[in-house]
């Protein structure tokens, strides 16, 4: 399945890039953006599932990047996660490239918490950004970060599919590497109220 989604994803790629005399339509970019997300959903899936199995390898994802990266001469971030595949990680940098590696560094700073309200058990993450102030951004993986590149490049341009926040968030949460904060249901509203 994971092979069939990569190669169509791929083929509509360059079916796109081959396409430059025409302008993009939004039925172009809304099916790409469509195929990178259930091709992301598969292997966030598929890590969690590993990591959920008997038998958790531990695995550095710096040496990943690192052999991934070494014709492109880019620097990789250090981080140990459970059982991502070669392959997984290739895929994850071709669907997200720069922002994956940014993300990558957050998680591996131990820059993303799992927020969970007791008792209704409904949770957020705070994830650190990467500036010198260290801002954390309230983040639905799946849906919204508070940052100014979630709002900019991806609400108002439509140029990604989500931010390093959501990626980190994601990427932590498939490997477990946050860590997880409660607080009261009375506290988490809080939270969001001042989104």
């Amino acid at each position: 399945m994971l092979g069939f989604l990569l190669r169509f994803f791929y083929a509509w790629h360059l079916h796109l890039s081959q396409a430059k005399h025409r302008a993009p339509c939004a039925q172009h970019l809304n099916v790409t953006m469509a195929a990178i997300s259930a091709v992301a959903k598969v292997i966030w899936d598929q890590i969690r599932s590993t990591r959920s199995g008997l038998s958790a390898l531990s695995l550095s994802l710096s040496e990943k990047l690192y052999r991934d990266s070494l014709s492109h001469h880019q620097l990789t971030p250090t981080i140990t996660v459970n059982a991502v595949s070669d392959d997984q990680m290739s895929i994850l940098n071709f669907l997200f490239g720069k922002n994956f590696e940014r993300a990558t560094r957050i998680v591996d700073e131990g820059g993303v918490r799992r927020v969970s309200g007791f008792p209704s058990r409904r949770s957020l993450f705070l994830v650190v950004g990467e500036s010198r102030r260290k801002e954390e951004y309230i983040c639905f993986p799946q849906h919204l970060c508070t940052c100014y590149s979630f709002f900019y490049d991806i609400v108002n341009r439509g140029d990604q599919i989500c931010c390093k926040h959501q990626i980190a968030a994601q990427l932590a949460d498939a490997v477990g590497a946050h860590q997880d904060v409660e607080v009261t249901d009375e506290q988490l509203a809080l939270m969001l109220s001042k989104i």
